[in-house]
């Protein structure tokens, strides 16, 4: 899979500009939060800027915060779907250590050699369909385990669901060819 096929699944899930008074994130466009995007231009912004958030714009930083963090590049598309989505829902450190946790590795929140060799050998061993189940599961329990949840879990569950639903598709006809 590529970054910008990843892209455009991701933005399925991430909408236009909201800003709940229940969401930590404030106000959000894309996916990405007012703060993220300060970072990224180094200057404050207001809600007209947020507003004017197109899908070219955010990709740079999708790339290189995301994508990139969490080395989707080297994963299978099923799984690297799987990583970069929950990388940007939950942060790239929390997306690394659940896959580490899926695999049965030290959950540091670095992907190196011993990641990767983890990755592959659970693979070999149970096959690509079976480890992305099991990071959706764990994907799913961190989502419970957040106090918005009552308030975002339905949108939550639901996209976990979808991308579970299409990693499983692609991890299938991967395992078939």
């Amino acid at each position: 899979m590529n970054f910008e096929a990843a892209l455009k699944e991701l933005l399925k899930h991430e909408g236009g500009f909201v800003n709940h008074p229940k969401d930590p994130g404030g106000m959000t466009n894309l996916g990405v939060t007012r703060r993220v995007w300060e970072r990224w231009v180094g200057r404050r912004v207001g809600e007209q800027e947020m507003r004017s958030l197109t899908p070219e714009k955010v990709a740079p930083l999708y790339k290189q915060r995301y994508w990139d963090k969490v080395h989707a590049y080297e994963l299978p598309p099923a799984l690297a779907l799987q990583v970069f989505d929950f990388g940007v829902n939950a942060g790239p450190r929390r997306a690394i250590q659940t896959l580490q946790k899926s695999v049965g590795t030290l959950a540091d929140g670095l992907f190196g050699p011993m990641t990767r060799r983890a990755v592959n050998k659970y693979i070999d061993q149970y096959g690509l369909v079976k480890l992305v189940e099991v990071y959706a599961s764990h994907r799913m329990r961190f989502y419970m385990s957040l106090k918005t949840f009552r308030y975002f879990g339905k949108g939550w569950s639901r996209r976990v669901d979808e991308v579970l639903k299409l990693g499983r598709k692609w991890a299938q006809s991967n395992e078939t060819s």
